[in-house]
């Protein structure tokens, strides 16, 4: 049969159905000598069908690390028979979708050895010890499960939780039990189809160079199962009791500045909380009920389900994703709409005006209410004073907003700027750890490591993401949206305290140091046709950088695929593809391919004076942003129609 599906395959690549790069991978898997009976029947209805798009979707790559590790479709656009199984009228099929761009059995089986070949080799202990854990799509218990099976045959110790459990909590738990690294299956908020494996070392944080390249090594070292010899006794996995969730609980705890603004918020509040189906429900209803908050979950989204059915994107950067919450919070009379993505890492949320409507506010201005009130926060109790105010820092990425880097300015601590993609915050986090000098780093206090960091490392206020992440304690080493939404009710209370809403804490922060606006735009090119595009277009505008965009002329350029950079610490950063122009008055452009989405991203920045007034600012940068968009729109469909000219 082989011989007959590798000449149906080799003749549809003559004749242009196939490229190149799904054929020769589709000859690879084809050698494989594991393959189980549904990749052999999968294939094979395939190839007899001459589904050589949904081929091409599956075999024009291999799946790779990227911002947020593994990620890729579970369920086929087309679902063979041999997938669908047991379960031929059920939408969701009853195995993985085949192939080598997809998240299956075998992408999932050796993303795990690689990973613990790779820790192994470096980290020589035994035994190895992995934490896993999993959000509520489909398939997500299963990988994990896969995983543990896979890891105990090769003597390595995998801990589980007994369900669903956040990406924060993954990253503490990996801390918390001295593990050596870490296993999370989701896709955040991509859309149902998809699932995600994000690998986690000893420090909590998502896998960086060189350990990921590294692990992508051993993982292409891999041919199959039978390289790695099982144990006579295959070590069952552990699972973690209720004390893992107590302690991840008491460690976002420590993040409250202002108890009393807590109290304020339980007094004169009401909360609407959304999980989106997702992993929020099991810790943000019990940080509300320990600290007395008024709340109440949506029900119908209450429930964990990795179809998503009352969204048509479980993203909380989406306003329609919160419409069931806002709906509710209008019927309740409720002043805060809080909703996070299917593995808690995402916070998004909505706040009442003085009209009684709901505004959704931005990441940016998420993580600039943040920054202000820790900040200040920390200076009014007395924990930051002029003397050790340079060794705070605020983290942010290169496309988050600047206003960041004013109130850091103001308050005369550190701002550092990163790529995108939490694990090179949390690499910040593992130096500044080093730095300090404590050993045992986690045994000691909260108290004890915020001192040593003041004294000889660096203490972290917080750190952003335009995309709704937030951390603002290193007790985790990726972005946590439980501790936000607990943090975000926190300053709503000190507002209330001071008879503000959010919405007039935010306005006054603006009327300080000016009025920062952003826009992110989105173009989405899907399968091998449209990674070339994406490819394409950043070639044109690294090759071809535009000269002025609406009157403003081009001020400076920086590759950061080409070019060296270097924070402001003195730390090389990495390179990747993403370029960044910036203009007269105000205007900056950054532009890279997504690493988790078939997505080119667009960050628009600009910012007014507000002596005219803050409404008049505000309406002087939403146009400016409209119509910059547009014009933005226009050039990349002029460049790619005429390539050569950009």
């Amino acid at each position: 049969m082989n011989s007959f599906l590798l000449s149906e395959i080799e003749k549809a690549y003559r004749e242009n159905k196939l490229l190149e790069s799904s054929f020769r991978n589709l000859k690879e898997f084809l050698s494989f000598q594991d393959l189980s009976a549904v990749e052999k029947e999968s294939l094979e209805e395939l190839v007899h069908n001459q589904n050589w798009e949904e081929l091409d979707e599956r075999f024009y790559k291999k799946l790779s690390f990227g911002t947020g590790g593994i990620r890729g479709r579970t369920i086929g656009k087309i679902i063979t028979r041999a997938e669908r199984g047991s379960s031929p009228a059920d939408p969701i099929p009853q195995y993985p979708a085949v192939g080598l761009n997809c998240m299956n059995d075998r992408n999932v089986r050796s993303a795990a050895l690689g990973l613990a070949r790779y820790l192994r080799r470096t980290l020589k202990v035994e035994p190895l010890k992995i934490v896993i854990s999993h959000d509520s799509r489909h398939f997500s218990r299963y990988f994990s499960l896969l995983c543990a099976q896979v890891l105990g045959k090769i003597n390595v110790e995998a801990f589980l939780f007994p369900s669903q459990r956040s990406t924060p909590q993954l990253s503490f738990t990996v801390r918390w039990l001295k593990a050596h690294g870490g296993i999370m299956i989701t896709a955040s908020h991509n859309p149902p189809y998809d699932n995600g494996f994000k690998a986690y070392y000893k420090d909590g944080c998502q896998l960086v160079e060189p350990h990921a390249s590294e692990v992508i090594k051993e993982v292409e070292a891999l041919e199959s199962l039978r390289g790695f010899p099982a144990q006579e006794a295959e070590l069952s996995p552990n699972i973690l009791g209720p004390q893992a969730d107590e302690a991840y609980i008491k460690a976002v705890e420590t993040l409250i500045l202002e108890p009393r603004a807590i109290e304020e918020a339980g007094k004169k509040l009401k909360v609407i909380y959304t999980p989106l189906h997702g992993t929020g429900i099991e810790i943000i209803p019990k940080l509300f009920d320990r600290h007395g908050i008024r709340y109440q979950v949506v029900p119908s989204q209450a429930i964990p389900d990795g179809a998503f059915p009352t969204v048509k994107s479980p993203n909380p950067e989406d306003p329609a994703a919160l419409s069931l919450a806002v709906q509710l919070a209008l019927e309740q009379g409720a002043d805060i709409v809080i909703g996070t993505d299917p593995d808690g890492d995402r916070m998004g949320a909505a706040v009442k005006n003085k009209q009684g409507e709901f505004v959704h506010l931005t990441g940016n201005q998420i993580f600039s209410l943040f920054a202000h009130y820790r900040t200040s926060r920390l200076f009014e109790l007395g924990i930051l004073n002029p003397q050790n105010a340079h060794k705070a820092v605020l983290i942010k990425s290169f496309v988050t907003t600047d206003l960041v880097k004013k109130i850091a300015e103001y308050y005369r601590v550190s701002c550092v700027e990163t790529l995108t993609g939490f694990k090179y915050i949390g690499a910040k986090l593992l130096k500044y750890e080093l730095q300090c000098g404590l050993t045992n780093y986690d045994d000691h206090s909260f108290e004890e490591r915020r001192a040593a960091q003041l004294q000889k490392g660096k203490f972290f206020i917080c750190g952003g993401e335009e995309s709704y992440g937030t951390s603002c304690g290193d007790y985790v080493r990726d972005k946590d949206a439980n501790a936000a939404a607990l943090q975000l009710v926190e300053i709503a209370g000190w507002a209330a305290l001071h008879s503000m809403s959010l919405l007039d804490y935010l306005d006054n922060i603006y009327l300080s140091f000016g009025y920062f606006a952003e826009k992110l735009g989105t173009m989405t090119f899907e399968g091998p046709e449209g990674s070339m595009l994406i490819a394409q277009i950043l070639r044109s505008y690294r090759e071809n950088p535009p000269l002025e965009f609406l009157g403003n002329k081009r001020l400076s350029f920086d590759d950061f695929g080409q070019q060296d950079h270097y924070d402001t610490e003195g730390d090389l950063i990495p390179k990747e593809i993403m370029l960044r122009f910036e203009f007269e008055n105000n205007a900056k452009l950054i532009m890279r391919g997504s690493g988790t989405e078939p997505k080119i991203k667009f960050y628009l920045f600009t910012q007014f004076s507000v002596e005219g007034g803050l409404e008049q600012a505000k309406n002087k940068a939403t146009q400016f942003l409209e119509s910059w968009w547009t014009a933005l729109r226009e050039d990349v469909k002029r460049r790619i129609s005429s390539p050569r000219t950009g």
